[in-house]
């Protein structure tokens, strides 16, 4: 799948895993999940603390600091002396949301996400893109009884 582009953030694959002991096994695959044969979204640039928890609000109706402050969200699974690459959890709430997502409300919830915090250079397109991607890596998660992470490499 190619990969959908925000630009000016750091560098994130997405990818659903069965549990966090799968996800974080992605630390030794060469190149991430990808490589580990995981459903992967190489969806770059989409923080997955801040950004994801702007998102979340939008989707749900909740504010961004109870987003933030869910089970879960953006919580660091790897170690944080790692030099290479972290593996970041998606919260639950953000996933089933996602996973939910009607394409007809896409547009909409696209345009409310790119003007919030750190999107607000992003533009409308750009964001109902990465929005779709990520809809659909959480439907296929959902299908699979997985959890969606995110591969944080520096």
């Amino acid at each position: 799948m190619p990969a959908a582009r925000i630009s000016g953030m750091p560098l994130c694959d997405y990818f659903s895993a069965a549990d966090d002991s799968a996800a974080l096994a992605v630390l030794d695959a060469p190149g991430g999940p990808a490589e580990g044969g995981l459903d992967t979204l190489p969806l770059k640039d989409v923080d997955p603390v801040v950004v994801l928890a702007r998102l979340e609000a939008v989707l749900t109706g909740c504010r961004y600091e109870e987003a933030r402050a869910r089970p879960r969200a953006g919580l660091l699974l790897s170690e944080p002396e790692a030099e290479e690459a972290f593996v970041v959890a998606v919260s639950d709430t953000l996933a089933a949301a996602l996973a939910a997502l009607p394409a007809a409300e896409l547009p909409g919830r696209a345009a409310a996400w790119s003007g919030s915090g750190d999107l607000q250079d992003v533009t409308p397109a750009e964001a109902a893109a990465a929005l779709d991607a990520l809809s659909g890596l959480a439907r296929r998660a959902r299908a699979a009884h997985h959890r969606l992470y995110c591969w944080w490499a520096l």
